[in-house]
């Protein structure tokens, strides 16, 4: 009898566990049914479903975005704008390249995001300017001296103290808050931008030179992050691919967020300097 109670517990688990497997496929087969209706018949309905599904991943969205932006931006705005950004998602996606829905929409909610906070001018032109000027003097460092510059350096080429330097830093983190796909640009008769679902490669393609870009940008993408200093290239990690806001990431790295702030900042930098002259844009 008191081997039947040990036992009894780890069976209310399992089956508990099994119960919540079974609710969870249970919703994915729901969801599909409702993709398949309104790929078939787009009606408001069936959008809107779709809408109240998906809604918890546009406040995720915003919640990473929001993190490291002044007191001012409201959040609910910040949804808001990631709102346009699904509905965008939704009449888009295409349920025959076999990609996650939440993959391909990610980009797109904090895409619309961000874009409604540049429409915004939030950001005062001068610390444009001078962001400019920094990703130049990055671009330039690294194609004089063949490796990453110090912040004594780019300090030097700016012609500024280092402590100035840091504190342009602190003022350029509400700039850096761009999804990496908005850096992989390519050049042509337009500037034209690569989403994050495009680079996922679609089985049905049949253009080979197509197909030989996106593998070359990938490849470009790969080394610049690789290249990175090491903790530079923890925090793009943490923040683009583990989904971790910036006081999460210093509590790991067991810096303030500030610092962190700061790293993610001189990495984005760093790469759209290594971006831009991999591709030709400087």
């Amino acid at each position: 009898m008191k081997e039947e109670k040990n036992k009894s517990p780890r069976k209310n688990e399992e089956i508990s566990g099994s119960s919540r497997f079974q609710a969870m496929l249970k919703e994915d087969e729901e969801v599909d049914r409702l993709w398949l209706s309104y790929k078939e018949n787009p009606t408001r309905e069936n959008r809107e479903k779709l809408i109240i599904h998906y809604a918890p991943l546009v406040k995720q969205v915003a919640a990473r975005v929001s993190s490291g932006l002044p007191p001012s931006v409201e959040f609910s705005d910040l949804v808001s704008y990631g709102i346009f950004g699904l509905l965008d998602a939704i009449q888009r996606f295409d349920l025959s390249r076999g990609i996650k829905f939440e993959t391909y929409a990610i980009a797109r909610i904090k895409g619309a995001i961000i874009d409604e906070l540049r429409a915004d001018d939030w950001v005062p032109r001068s610390i444009r300017h001078k962001a400019k000027e920094v990703e130049k003097a990055y671009a330039a460092l690294e194609n004089e001296l063949k490796r990453i510059p110090t912040d004594e350096e780019v300090a030097a080429k700016l012609g500024i103290s280092v402590e100035e330097y840091q504190d342009l830093l602190n003022k350029f983190s509400v700039m850096s808050l761009v999804a990496l796909d908005e850096l992989w640009s390519v050049s042509g008769d337009k500037l034209e931008k690569i989403a994050l679902a495009d680079m996922v490669e679609d089985d049905k393609a049949v253009d080979p030179s197509e197909r030989f870009e996106l593998e070359e940008m990938k490849d470009i993408i790969a080394d610049a992050i690789n290249r990175l200093p090491e903790r530079e290239k923890l925090v793009i990690s943490l923040y683009y691919y583990e989904g971790l806001n910036m006081r999460e990431i210093g509590e790991v790295l067991n810096v303030t967020e500030s610092r962190v702030c700061q790293l993610h900042t001189r990495a984005i930098f760093r790469l759209k300097a290594r971006l831009a002259s991999a591709l030709g844009l400087h």
